[in-house]
């Protein structure tokens, strides 16, 4: 499908508004070409008998149109280039949902500040193609077919003679128009590269100051910038050459006109008024020349611009309902389905990043209520396992269940909705603690937001630091949590899954930056507050999964070792010598 097509369904949802539009356009374009055809008139009878009736009349006459052809030409400017912006909105809105459903690999392989200049720069090409350009192009190809079509009736001869430079300007418009796209999406992706490099710097700030790399950064943007700035110069150097090479064009023409116009005003084949009238049409021709090499400049960048949009489109989300999960879901929404009781089964599970195994063969059952725990050392997968259960990434049919339902027949909705995670590295929005902490329960019916916070910083021992902070749980975090310490940002983290009251909760190596003190409360006020939720926890500390009902120790992708506590140090294998390790740290740290 050709991306015009692929842009057709969003620009005829505004149909009814571009035909208003338009309507306003001829309307506009009929005024403007009656002022001539007026002042032709005026000319030939003043010439003959000058009068005050008659000139009030004449001046009158083209007061009126020039009124009305700007009213409709405001009117038709507030509505084409409207709809524009309309469409705009749209397709903003378009492609930020389909970024939202890419899979987390995308972003592992484009950068950020790539994304955003096509969701700003790119999309505002989009939009001046589907309106000014739109709205250029009708009204200079009206005014074209309607001038020439004057001056055909006026003189054929002089309008032959004015239209013979016309195979040049089409030349000129193909060889240009394919320069100007060409440099247009290098300007483009060079654009995008520059946003990267200003995203990536600003958000690493910290770490290029305590490096001493400021120098280095400004260098790489001044880099950047430059080539922006070369290719931008090589497209004003083509636009520097295509207008005036129309304008010269258009020049030919008119000497030809005032030569051989002249000597027919003088034979008597045309009146002084018509010359006056013709060569005003003239005029309004040389518009639609110089135009149509601006709409082709606006035509060639907008395409540029959508197709580099249509890449991102095109990219496949990582997970889709099918047509069955989707009327699973409008039942749940009607009539209502078996609420979830977090029943976790693990059939042999394998799994593999690009062809890479992560996990082999695991297998478990959770009962609801109960806590799983992973162990391992890094990239034992522990992190995969726990990523599948909200289908962050989709796992090989028959091998994840909740409540011996495959996990692939629940709607993505349903199973978000009652599954929370904390992850190993927590992100916060640059808002408040409690913006932070309420993000998944915002919401919900018959949730009391100001009861759910306190209750879920409480557990999370969070309402201890809330003290120190200048405004409580309404001080901003600053970007990335930047105020907040490490220790305080997974207890944010942890506070925000528990305000969600999930069914089943994800805990990441969450407390790793957080004291033995401190871990000890949270992991009590977790136990106290369970209830019949089930919990996966991944932890390099025994000491954090020490009350798990299970606990799977994995190594290379593989369960080398499952059991209790008691079981697995009573087994005194990989998990008992972890064990030892920790406790021994522990006495050398406290001597």
């Amino acid at each position: 499908m050709s991306p015009f097509a692929r842009l057709r369904p969003h620009v005829l949802r505004y149909r009814g508004q571009f035909a208003v539009g338009l309507v306003c356009l001829v309307l506009t374009t009929s005024f403007s070409l009656l002022g001539p055809w007026v002042l032709r008139y005026a000319i030939d009878d003043l010439t003959a008998d000058i009068t005050r009736a008659k000139l009030g009349r004449y001046v009158g006459a083209l007061l009126a149109l020039a009124l009305a052809g700007g009213l409709f030409r405001f009117l038709m400017r507030r509505i084409i280039v409207g709809v524009s912006r309309a469409i705009e909105y749209d397709l903003r809105n378009v492609f930020f949902g389909h970024v939202q459903r890419l899979p987390l690999a995308y972003f592992h392989a484009n950068r950020t500040g790539d994304l955003m200049s096509r969701a700003t720069n790119d999309l505002n090409a989009v939009r001046m193609m589907v309106g000014p350009a739109i709205m250029y192009m009708a009204n200079t190809g009206m005014v074209f077919v309607v001038s020439v079509g004057l001056m055909l009736s006026i003189d054929p001869v002089l309008t032959l003679a004015a239209l013979l430079p016309l195979p040049l300007v089409s030349t000129a418009v193909k060889r240009f128009g394919s320069a100007i796209y060409r440099q247009s999406e290098r300007i483009q992706a060079q654009l995008a590269t520059l946003s990267a490099v200003v995203q990536e710097s600003l958000a690493g700030v910290r770490v290029v100051r305590a490096y001493g790399r400021e120098a280095v950064e400004t260098e790489r943007f001044r880099r950047e910038n430059q080539a922006y700035l070369e290719r931008n110069g090589a497209l004003i150097r083509l636009q520097a050459l295509f207008f005036p090479s129309l304008g010269f064009i258009l020049g030919l023409a008119s000497v030809l006109v005032l030569w051989l116009g002249a000597r027919h005003v003088i034979e008597g084949r045309i009146t002084v008024g018509q010359f006056v009238q013709f060569n005003a049409y003239l005029v309004m021709l040389s518009w639609p020349m110089i135009a149509f090499g601006f709409v082709t400049n606006l035509f060639q960048r907008g395409l540029a611009a959508w197709r580099r949009m249509l890449d991102v489109l095109d990219a496949a989300p990582a997970v889709l309902d099918s047509e069955r999960d989707a009327e699973a879901e409008f039942d749940a929404a009607t009539d209502g389905v078996a609420p979830i009781q977090g029943r976790l089964e693990f059939r042999n599970l394998s799994f593999a990043y690009n062809g890479h195994p992560v996990l082999d063969g695991v297998s478990a059952i959770v009962e609801p209520g109960q806590t799983l725990a992973l162990v391992g050392p890094t990239g034992s997968g522990k992190s995969t396992l726990i990523s599948l259960l909200p289908r962050l990434f989709d796992p090989p049919r028959g091998t994840v269940f909740i409540d011996n339902q495959d996990i692939l027949d629940l709607p993505i909705s349903t199973l978000r909705r009652v599954i929370a995670v904390a992850p190993q590295e927590p992100f916060l929005f640059s808002h408040t603690v409690a913006e932070n902490v309420l993000f998944g329960a915002d919401g919900a019916e018959g949730v009391d937001l100001v009861e759910t916070t306190e209750r879920a910083m409480a557990i999370a021992r969070l309402d201890k630091d809330l003290a120190d902070f200048p405004k409580g749980a309404d001080t901003r975090v600053g970007e990335r949590g930047v105020t907040l310490s490490g220790g305080q940002k997974q207890r944010t983290s942890l506070a925000r899954a528990l305000a969600a009251d999930p069914r089943i909760l994800l805990l990441d190596d969450v407390l790793s930056a957080v004291d033995a003190f401190t871990e000890d409360e949270i992991l009590r006020g977790l136990r106290d507050g369970a209830g019949d939720r089930t919990s996966v926890i991944v932890s390099h500390r025994v000491s954090t999964v020490r009350h798990a009902d299970l606990i799977l120790v994995l190594d290379a992708g593989r369960v080398v070792e499952r059991g209790t506590h008691a079981e697995l140090l009573a087994h005194d294998g990989l998990y008992a010598g972890l064990h030892r390790k920790q406790l021994l740290e522990q006495a050398l740290e406290g001597a």
